[in-house]
């Protein structure tokens, strides 16, 4: 449980500050939303050793002090991330992959007990809404504010109410790993 916190924090370090050395993850363990995010991670472990009074506990606190409701059965990969953490609600059916990182007031909820499963390296912008049973693809930015309602492919940004895919980044074939095209939203190369 501290080494995966720890991965946290050094991701969080190197979103923020752009670094992890000793300065930078210090100021991080410093900064808001680390406390929800410690909590988090000590509430999945006691999920993980059936210690629910303590998994219970480590959720009230979260909510309580941090301002932060995470769902008490959602799971995260590495590198979980909550820049700022008041104001967000995550049901406890969620899961995500790894190098999830979320800003404040971000809701991802569930429609009729189906739940949002996202991929990896995933941003959720500030005020973000994720409904429903849909997927996140991996490497997708969800602009502030958008309300998602349905599937964002992987590569994508998505921005809006309802949100749509505003480009989507596939990568070139027979090109460097780092060349890509870009698409608008009607599929075409800009």
């Amino acid at each position: 449980m501290i080494r995966r916190f720890w991965e946290d924090v050094r991701a969080k370090s190197r979103w923020v500050h752009e670094r992890d050395d000793a300065r930078a993850v210090l100021k991080t363990l410093l900064a808001d939303g680390t406390p929800a995010m410690f909590w988090y991670r000590l509430m999945q472990w006691s999920r993980r050793w059936r210690l629910a009074p303590l998994e219970m506990f480590c959720n009230k606190i979260n909510a309580f002090f941090c301002g932060c409701i995470i769902g008490r059965g959602a799971e995260f990969g590495p590198r979980f991330v909550l820049i700022h953490s008041q104001g967000v609600v995550i049901n406890g059916g969620v899961v995500g992959g790894s190098d999830v990182r979320i800003e404040h007031q971000v809701t991802i909820g569930a429609e009729r007990r189906r739940f949002p499963v996202l991929g990896d390296d995933v941003f959720l912008g500030a005020g973000a809404k994720i409904l429903g049973a849909l997927t996140i693809g991996d490497r997708v930015r969800v602009g502030a504010n958008a309300v998602v309602l349905t599937d964002v492919p992987a590569d994508s940004t998505a921005v809006g109410v309802p949100a749509r895919v505003v480009r989507r980044e596939i990568p070139a074939e027979n090109a460097s790993a780092a060349s890509t095209i870009v698409l608008n939203n009607e599929g075409t190369v800009q």
